[in-house]
């Protein structure tokens, strides 16, 4: 491979810079996976904008990640459709955090977890008084789910029902 991709940008051996198509990159990967065409979701209608009803140093903030992350000793996300959520004591480093995902290279993300579950960069922004507090757990899924269907009726009301369950002011969605 001649290129890499990192925070939206892809570089070239060359050391060149230019953005990600994410759309295409996608589709090369599933079809490199042998799935059918990818077919991207679009919900009936956009959620309503609800701004913040204090500041965000006084607000505590739910992690949820979409990048595979589970805690050690939990089971691994499978490769296909696994709509199950892991909770994850946000107490713990990131060096605690394992990630599996069949559609993005897993190396970075083991090497430094943050990358995809930020819970060290969180605590840094709780003890910088930049937001108020961090949720005691955090939930990990398993991105690009290929059935909309699957995400919409299982792993959607899995991720809601746990949110809702916290005393917390905002979820951060880190997607992949």
């Amino acid at each position: 491979m001649d290129q890499r991709c990192h925070d939206g940008v892809m570089e070239s051996r060359s050391g060149a810079l230019s953005p990600v198509d994410y759309i295409a990159l996608t589709r090369a990967r599933y079809d490199a996976l042998g799935y059918p065409p990818y077919q991207w979701a679009e919900p009936p209608e956009q959620p309503p904008w609800t701004p913040l009803a204090r500041p965000l140093s006084d607000c505590t903030v739910a992690l949820i990640g979409s990048g595979g992350a589970y805690r050690e000793g939990q089971v691994a996300f499978h490769w296909k459709d696994d709509t199950g959520l892991r909770h994850i004591p946000a107490d713990e480093p990131a060096a605690d955090v394992r990630v599996t995902h069949f559609a993005y290279d897993l190396e970075p993300a083991r090497s430094d977890p943050n990358i995809v579950f930020p819970v060290d960069r969180l605590h840094e922004l709780v003890d910088e008084g930049v937001i108020g507090g961090l949720a005691p757990t955090a939930l990990g899924c398993m991105g690009g789910i290929y059935s909309a269907r699957r995400a919409t009726e299982e792993l959607a009301p899995a991720v809601v029902v746990a949110v809702l369950a916290m005393d917390i002011d905002l979820a951060l969605l880190v997607p992949v």
